[in-house]
């Protein structure tokens, strides 16, 4: 077996595999590279010795079974019997759906995860978004400080079972999507810098240095990076990725990271004959982000909106503290705007930034699947002060409207776990940091944060608290009780109107048309021949929806409008109507 690390800074390398010592030889063509040849099986631990320094896991370790401070172990991905042929499901007809394997069940790992998967299929679920599973310190974290991006968190089952639950998933007829983070890594158990220039002072970030897809020795991060998100798809037969924050990579060379990465994805799908796709989360309102690479884009295949989000969440509770400000102040014609236009910011002046923000969206030649829509993420409800769902304040009658605008939109649709039924559950933001300094350091850094807005210390949950996980795990005894239930019905019923009518899949933004009160909170929207229409407010409201048709889903009942084509909307309701 092939041993091979890259240390360009070392002057002897060794490898260190069960007990015995390898001395280690220069490449010799690749600069900075050492390799052995050894024999090893699956499951032997290894680690690498630079110069006279300690054992270290491998960069591109596989497997850490004892975490990110242990040795690595290797892995034989071909000895995976898989079960299921796949053959991908594309992104343009997708409905997502957010998943964290440490609370989505209260064993919180892939294989107690497996056993849900029904569930998901009957909502009319198309792919499953795993937020990360690369290795961190500890048990339970929300997976956004990995160390290890090509391994999988030991505590969630390791590399097979992840294996087996994209296996089990594919049998569903379920794509799986991972979201990766490249634009940082934990502070704890992270051992890149000894290695090679993996960081870079030239560009600085809000996690400290930034990753170096610049500086010299760029070349091989860069490749790291991309091999690790290749493999990813290739090993597991993931389906797509999704991209943390890429407007936090730092990157000025002319020819983008994200731009290679775009591509050699395709070379990829290409080979193995079966779609695959890149969905970034980004900042910037920058419709280059996934604009064709021939036009001068990127070429990721889609991105989250947060505008659309922003918008919805303010027409729905009224918040306008931060970055909601802006929307705040008329949301229903925020809504109008992003459900035309995709993003609100559109090189108008953001407040919360203050400065100009956004490009517009060429309506005419960029298709409505390059965005996501949402109501609710891991995101906007885990960095709330007490991880509180939209469900903790809003009436079933809003969350269905919420449910109406994310599921109806000319967006792809995205929920977070436990959206369907209202889930009591908050989602709190919650650490198993090992190092005593760090734990200290994010439990005192969170509570200085939401006291600066008002709320009390002894009110912001303590991350290191077990407790803290524990109350963010759902309750599936929730979706079978009342008021529950009928929501979760709701979902179902209008995840399966969007499949079986193509109005609600046409990517052609042009031809989305938005009518709307603001005063009196009502708001309809056209879908080829179908109608939307949500009433937010406290008091009925005739809306005229300028053609007849029937009724094919309610939250409330309604009679189908009449000749002067006005509908009686009952409060806090919505309705879809077509022929």
């Amino acid at each position: 077996m092939l041993f091979e690390v890259w240390a360009p800074h070392a002057d002897r390398t060794s490898l260190l595999l069960e007990g015995a010592t390898y001395p280690m030889r220069r490449h010799p063509v690749r600069a900075g590279w050492w390799l052995t040849e050894a024999e090893g099986h699956a499951g032997d631990r290894y680690g690498y010795v630079l110069d006279d320094g300690p054992v270290l896991p491998d960069p591109r370790s596989r497997r850490q079974p004892d975490g990110p401070d242990g040795l690595s172990a290797v892995v034989v991905h071909e000895a995976f019997a898989w079960q299921r042929p796949w053959d991908g499901r594309a992104l343009q007809r997708a409905v997502l759906y957010e998943l964290h394997v440490g609370t989505f069940t209260t064993e919180g790992t892939l294989d107690a995860a497996i056993q849900r998967l029904s569930h998901l299929a009957e909502l009319g679920i198309t792919h499953i978004e795993l937020m990360p599973l690369c290795p961190f310190p500890g048990q339970h974290g929300w997976g956004y400080e990995g160390v290890s991006l090509w391994a999988v968190h030991e505590p969630y089952g390791g590399p097979d079972a992840l294996k087996r639950f994209v296996d089990a998933a594919h049998a569903q007829g379920l794509g799986v999507v991972l979201d990766v983070v490249h634009n940082h890594l934990g502070p704890s158990g992270n051992y890149l810098p000894a290695f090679g220039p993996y960081f870079t002072d030239t560009h600085h970030t809000p996690w400290g240095a930034a990753v170096n897809l610049d500086a010299p020795g760029s070349d091989e991060v860069r490749a790291f990076l991309l091999e690790s998100a290749l493999a990813w798809l290739r090993d597991y037969r993931l389906d797509g990725l999704r991209l943390d924050a890429v407007h936090a990579l730092a990157d000025t060379r002319a020819y983008p990271f994200l731009e290679e990465l775009s591509t050699a994805v395709d070379v990829l799908a290409a080979e193995l004959g079966r779609p695959l796709f890149l969905v970034a989360e980004s900042d910037s309102c920058d419709p280059r982000t996934t604009a064709p690479r021939a036009e001068g884009g990127l070429g990721l295949h889609a991105q989250w909106n947060d505008d659309f989000h922003h918008a919805v969440h303010t027409a729905l509770t009224g918040e306008s503290q931060g970055y909601y400000a802006d929307f705040a102040r008329a949301p229903l014609s925020a809504l109008a705007k992003t459900l035309t236009r995709v993003f609100f910011h559109d090189g108008t002046y953001s407040t919360f930034r203050g400065r100009t923000h956004g490009r517009p969206v060429d309506r005419s030649r960029t298709p409505a699947h390059r965005f996501f829509g949402y109501a609710q993420t891991h995101d906007q409800i885990g960095n709330r002060a007490q991880g509180d769902r939209l469900s903790a304040t809003l009436s079933p009658g809003l969350l269905a409207c919420a449910a109406a605008l994310t599921l109806t939109s000319p967006f792809p649709p995205m929920l977070f776990m436990g959206e369907e039924w209202g889930a009591r559950t908050p989602w709190q933001f919650f650490t198993d940091h090992t190092d005593p300094d760090l734990a200290r350091a994010v439990r005192e850094g969170r509570r200085r944060e939401f006291t600066s807005h008002g709320w009390s210390a002894e009110d912001i949950p303590d991350p290191q608290d077990p407790a803290t996980r524990q109350r963010s795990c759902l309750d599936w005894s929730e979706p079978a009780a009342e008021p529950h239930a009928r929501l979760l019905a709701w979902y179902r019923e209008l995840i399966a109107l969007r499949r079986d009518r193509p109005d609600l899949t046409d990517p052609d933004l042009a031809a989305v048309k938005v009518a709307h009160d603001e005063e009196a909170r009502w708001l309809t929207y056209r879908r080829g021949d179908l109608r939307v229409v949500v009433n937010l407010g406290k008091e009925p409201v005739r809306v005229k929806l300028g053609g007849g048709g029937r009724i094919l889903a309610a939250w409330e009942p309604i009679e189908a409008p009449g000749a002067d084509g006005l509908v009686l909307m009952p409060p806090e309701s919505c309705a879809v109507l077509g022929h």
